[in-house]
């Protein structure tokens, strides 16, 4: 079977190719390419979405995150507790705004940050939570919020991996004080290019959000902050409006193509993920954990098989960020998950017969 995709951007567009193709009429037509009218029904839609107050388009997801620590005023001498086992835009904005930040170790079921070791990493120094949502299934936002009230910290949602997902009834990305998401092409939510958004219910924060995006102004050519020019192109906008109308089923359908995995692999040594009661797991990744990972990665290439390891190498033991931690800091569940996932193709195409043969696969290299 040589037709097996990691994420099918392509079969996605084809079945709303008409609407999608309509939409890039329009926008060339209208002459609007940056902010207009296309990004502000976007936002409106999302906002009602998540049944938050605001709705922020911006450039991507990392723009995203660094736009929320600049409008929180996080910045040199301060620290933000997260997890090192995540995408490196998570810790690359923090070391960006000039703050540290300090790693927990992550849940061995859930792969999120692990809430009962988060309070004795408090310091006074310390200024936000920034948990990320991984794969698509919710951290356990309740006592994360409660400690971020006891010690008056923010909350920043990492929500690039679970645009959609909820937590409680709550829609990920709008529970915190701001929330964050990415629109790259494989996520969930995808552009055809680059985008990302901001949420918040805070009429103050959006404000000074809104400047921050746009060179720090709100009158052109008047400057009242120090900003960036990260503007959600009116484009990407308009072919996210239209795949928006189809998350809820898309992520419906993922889920079913997850138990679907689950059932197949239901009989065997390898751990499927878990999903927890307070919350709905949309997978953006199925992320399984086996032993011989790498031997298994290579073996799934030789039957033309794609796969994802997210993430191989954890953050604290990146060359780029190895001086914000003691040479013999450890996070044991973090460095032991980085030598076992590995993510196999989830999408809405996907046909049972592929998964079959994706899953007979993998038993049969484990027999």
């Amino acid at each position: 079977m040589n037709n097996i995709q990691l994420v099918d951007v392509v079969g996605q567009y084809k079945k709303i190719q008409n609407e999608i193709d309509d939409a890039i009429h329009r926008v060339i037509n209208s002459g609007q390419f940056i902010l207009g009218k296309e990004v502000t029904v976007f936002e409106d839609n999302c906002k009602r979405y998540l049944n938050v107050q605001h709705a922020i388009g911006c450039a991507s997801g990392t723009d995203a995150l660094q736009i929320a620590l600049m409008a929180l005023g996080i910045g040199a001498g301060d620290e933000v507790i997260t997890t090192s086992f995540t995408f490196v835009a998570t810790v690359e904005t923090i070391a960006f705004v000039g703050a540290t930040p300090v790693y927990v170790d992550v849940e061995d079921t859930s792969f999120n940050i692990d809430v009962s070791k988060i309070e004795r990493a408090i310091t006074p120094k310390t200024k936000a939570i920034l948990p990320v949502h991984l794969y698509g299934l919710p951290a356990n936002m309740d006592d994360i919020l409660h400690l971020a009230k006891k010690y008056k910290l923010f909350v920043i949602e990492d929500a690039a991996q679970a645009f959609g997902s909820e937590y409680k009834g709550k829609k990920v990305g709008g529970i915190g004080h701001i929330g964050c998401t990415s629109f790259f092409p494989s996520k969930n939510l995808g552009a055809f290019g680059d985008g990302g958004m901001i949420f918040t219910n805070d009429d103050e924060i959006e404000k000074k959000i809104r400047m921050l995006i746009n060179h720090g102004s709100n009158v052109r050519y008047y400057h009242e902050l120090l900003g960036v020019n990260s503007r959600l192109d009116a484009l990407q906008a308009a072919l996210l409006d239209i795949k928006l109308k189809y998350l809820d089923e898309w992520n419906i359908a993922r889920r079913k193509n997850a138990h679907t995995y689950n059932s197949f692999f239901c009989n065997t040594s390898i751990k499927t993920p878990q999903e927890h009661f307070a919350s709905t797991h949309i997978y953006h990744q199925y992320t399984i954990r086996v032993e011989r990972r790498d031997a298994l990665a290579e073996y799934l290439k030789a039957k033309n098989i794609p796969f994802g390891i997210y993430y191989p190498v954890p953050l604290h033991r990146q060359k780029a960020f190895a001086h914000f931690v003691a040479h013999d800091f450890h996070l044991p569940i973090t460095e032991h998950l980085t030598t076992e996932v590995i993510s196999l193709p989830m999408h809405t195409e996907l046909t049972l017969a592929m998964q079959e043969y994706i899953a007979s696969t993998i038993t049969e290299f484990y027999r």
